[in-house]
């Protein structure tokens, strides 16, 4: 035998191996099934049903007649209708389980969704949802629900990001109140809430309920603030809420109604001019999700088309119905790839599932999915292009890419006026564009909408609820200070706060009716941090008054635009000067004049000293000399001095001498002025450093932020503080004293010190004001009455309203001063002259070094 021969000898035999072993490969796996079951459920007789039906059917017989997928395997469908119902979903969906299917396409109901769950985890049948879109099922309770449309999570950051873009605070949220309602709500208010905004009204429709509910719903919904309804209902009976609302005259101008992808579906399921209700829903903002334009997409909708005339389906097809498609491919995908490893179909009896004595459920007929859990690792795995876009699922378990249409009702149809995705926001551009562009939410845009009432404007979003219910505005009810608050009878009060607030109110263009509520019993000072709580936690609609606008406040409420400034200041007594005969010696300290009075010898001696030689005017018998050495000196204090210098040191000591007698006498005469014209500061504390630096007490009104801002953020001492109310308790605590028990300063609010000192002309501002806030109402947070009022304060100011209300109610006294212009003079001592002396002693040393050098050379 040749080598050749023996070669193909070898081929054959390896060949014959290789078959041997993929028979017997085959033979022990077992061979491809010539049919796979799986289920759907759905109601039929739907919106959303009529379109996934046919839409399903096709997909199966476009499964089945391609050969790169399930190659001789045909996909076969089991389909059971809900009926609309929960439980006879539920019924059916464990029919369907009967029928050893590997998957269940649905259900269509978020409620059916989630008790269907349960069974599938119990059964390890995989449920593939196309309209499910009940965010909390993506749970992890659920491992065998995946859901194969567009989660309401991202539906609701759509509509958050439509009411962010138009800057309204609050919605109301009108919902059918089933799984499917509650939890897009649910999500709803998360979305809010990243925004800054929240859900002010929550008005939720029982399942099934006829229009005289629907209209009592509505009309309670209406009687609240906010004007952005957000609709989130079903497709079968939401149109009735339209036709309700437009009989409530909800249609009108200056309402808002967004609505979710439900009613898309039923404007695209209804023929062109056929829907009878299309009056009723002019400038409604709704949503669709968004499916890319694509050859597949487009010979679909046609084949659908076709398809449904030549069975006269009467509705149209939805994205509901695109998604449906895409599932039953999503499924047919997994199925292969299942049979493609390997793995058999097969099914085996759950002990736990047995029928009690008695029972005729046939529990012991469902059976489990023995590779559920590889099925499920298969359709997680998916990864094709599909009629709606790319079909894949992310670590979320929800379908990469979500994104929305966004449409503006109007005619006999609607029009696009831009997009939402996770990826960019709010846009006119495309999102499969964007998705190719690094993210970017700062440039967000939409097309200019026509609202309803077929208003251009955006409405304002919200009117003054029409509840019957009054804003309930709190007031502090003081012990003093009446000219900015105070209590004039019952529900009646007055004073400037009040006269700046109620003019605000005018200038809204809405009435706003108000109930004063008085805090505290007008014998002491109520806490206004308390009062702010109030407004905070809903007992208070507002607060208005005296009210500082401090960091912690802001931290419980929404504060308006200031319409007063204020900021602590110090106040401290004064007491006159007693006139003295002696009281020019006051300007200078003991060691001032002494030191002054030998620096005049010294210049008089150095100044002789350099003369002496060549100017006969220094000689003459000593004690004419000494005589000369005294007068010189002491006369250009009055630069009267007769005898002349002549030599060159002698004229410069002169001058530099002369430039610090006129800095002396200058600063003599401000000091004597002062002494004998101000008054003098009762206490060594004259600002801020030294009022931190002492221990002496500190007086603070009691309630005021004025405490905490002392001990926290000066670091002063609680036990320094003494509280007090009334502008009496003001003067008597500063006229006691610290020595009898009074204080000697008080920190307080400029507005507050001014009425004090208008009554008290013994006490005066020390320093200068050392915090910088101002007064202003308070609201709840993100009311947006905080916001219109902040305008009209404004507007006041603007016009000069605002200073006329201020000069009513406060005259400037005469006996009052400006701050601290007029108190606190001081003697000069010798540390502010310190540096002149040392210069003027320094060049006459320097002089007479260079004057006995001199003479040494010569």
């Amino acid at each position: 035998m040749g080598a050749t021969q023996l070669v193909s000898l070898f081929l054959a035999l390896t060949a014959a191996a290789a078959a041997a072993a993929a028979a017997r490969a085959v033979s022990a796996a077992g061979a491809r099934p010539s049919e796979v079951a799986v289920g759907a459920l759905f109601t039929y007789d739907s919106v959303i049903g009529r379109a996934a039906r046919l839409a399903v059917e096709l997909a199966v017989d476009d499964v089945n007649a391609d050969d790169t997928v399930l190659k001789g395997t045909k996909l076969s469908l089991k389909s059971h209708d809900t009926n609309c119902s929960a439980f006879i979903g539920t019924v059916e969906a464990l029919q369907l389980m009967e029928e050893n299917v590997v998957a269940v396409i649905g259900p269509q109901s978020s409620g059916i969704g989630h008790v269907i769950s349960h069974v599938a985890n119990e059964l390890h049948v995989p449920l593939l949802s196309f309209a499910a879109t009940d965010p909390d099922l993506s749970a992890l309770e659920y491992p065998y629900f995946l859901r194969t449309t567009i989660s309401d999570y991202f539906q609701m950051n759509a509509i958050a990001s439509i009411v962010d873009y138009y800057q309204w605070k609050r919605v109301t949220a009108i919902f059918v109140d089933d799984d499917y309602g509650r939890g897009g709500v649910s999500a709803l208010g998360d979305a809010l809430a990243a925004k800054r905004a929240k859900i002010s009204y929550k008005a939720a429709i029982p399942p099934n309920s006829n229009s005289d509910v629907i209209s009592d719903v509505l009309f309670r919904a209406n009687m609240m603030e906010s004007r952005v309804m957000v609709v989130h209902v079903n497709p079968d009976t939401g149109m009735r809420i339209f036709s309700t609302a437009n009989k409530l005259q909800m249609m009108a101008s200056g309402y808002v109604w967004i609505v979710t992808d439900w009613l898309a579906a039923v404007l695209d399921s209804s023929a062109s001019g056929d829907l009878k209700d299309m009056s009723h829903i002019q400038g409604l903002v709704i949503l669709r999700q968004h499916t890319p334009e694509s050859d597949a997409k487009n010979k679909f909708v046609s084949k659908w088309n076709t398809v449904a005339r030549n069975r006269s389906v009467t509705s149209g097809l939805n994205s509901y119905g695109l998604y449906a498609y895409d599932t039953v491919w999503t499924v047919a995908h997994a199925i292969d790839q299942f049979l493609n490893s390997g793995q058999q179909i097969n099914f085996s009896t759950d002990p736990r599932l047995h029928d009690s004595s008695g029972s005729s459920l046939r529990l012991s007929t469902l059976k489990v999915f023995d590779g559920g859990e590889q099925m499920l690792q298969r359709l997680l795995l998916t990864n094709f292009t599909g009629v709606t876009g790319p079909v894949q699922f992310g670590s979320d378990r929800n379908l990469v890419r979500p994104s929305y249409d966004i449409l503006n009702v109007g005619g006999s149809g609607s029009r696009l006026i831009g997009y939402w995705s996770n990826h960019s926001g709010l846009s006119v551009a495309a999102p499969e564009i964007l998705y190719q562009k690094p993210p970017n939410t700062s440039a967000e845009q939409l097309y200019n909408v026509v609202w309803p009432g077929n208003s251009t404007t955006i409405p304002k979003g919200w009117v003054f609820p029409n509840n019957g219910q009054p804003l309930r505005v709190g007031v502090p009810n003081k012990a003093s200070f009446k000219e900015l608050v105070s209590k004039g009878g019952p529900g009646n009060v007055t004073g400037y706060c009040i006269d700046v607030f109620n003019a605000a109110i005018k200038l809204l263009p809405y009435p706003v009716p108000l109930q004063f509520i008085t805090i505290g019993d007008g014998t002491k000072n109520p806490i206004y941090i308390g009062i702010i709580r109030m407004v905070a936690n809903n007992s208070l609609d507002a607060a208005v008054g005296d009210f500082a606008i401090v960091r912690n406040g802001t931290a419980l409420a929404e504060y308006t635009q200031p319409y007063v400034e204020a900021g602590l200041v110090i106040v401290a007594p004064v007491k006159q000067v007693t006139p003295s005969a002696w009281a020019f010696l006051k300007p200078f300290t003991l060691e001032m004049w002494c030191v002054t009075g030998a620096l005049f010898i010294l210049v008089g001696v150095v100044v002789w000293l350099l003369e002496h030689r060549i100017n006969e005017e220094f000689r003459g018998s000593p004690r004419r000399q000494v005589a000369t050495i005294f007068w010189f000196s002491f006369s250009t204090m009055f630069y009267s001095h007769r005898e002349n210098t002549v030599s060159a040191l002698g004229r410069f000591v002169l001058i530099i001498w002369l430039f610090v007698v006129l800095i002396i006498t200058s600063s003599y005469t401000a000091s004597l002025t002062s002494i004998l014209t101000v008054q003098q500061l009762d206490t060594g504390i004259t600002g801020l450093d030294s009022l931190i630096s002492s221990s002496l007490p500190i007086g603070y009104q009691n309630g005021k932020f004025t405490k905490r801002y002392l001990t926290l953020e000066l670091n002063i001492p609680e036990s320094r503080l003494v509280a007090l109310n009334t502008i009496q308790d003001y003067a008597d605590a500063l006229n006691r004293g610290p020595k009898n028990g009074g204080v000697a300063v008080i920190v307080d609010e400029k507005p507050y010190i001014d009425i004090f000192l208008a009554h008290y002309c013994n006490f005066r501002i020390v320093g200068q004001q050392f915090t910088r806030e101002g007064w202003g109402f308070s609201f709840q947070r993100d009311s947006p009455l905080a916001e219109d009022m902040s305008t009209a304060i404004l507007q006041l100011s603007e016009s000069g309203q605002l200073q006329r209300i201020h000069d009513e109610w406060f005259k400037r006294p005469s006996c009052a001063y400006d701050d601290d212009s007029q108190v606190g003079a001081t003697r000069l001592g010798i540390g502010s002259f310190s540096g002149l002396f040392l210069m003027c002693a320094l060049i006459c040393l320097f002089a007479l070094v260079v004057f006995f050098t001199y003479l040494l050379a010569v």
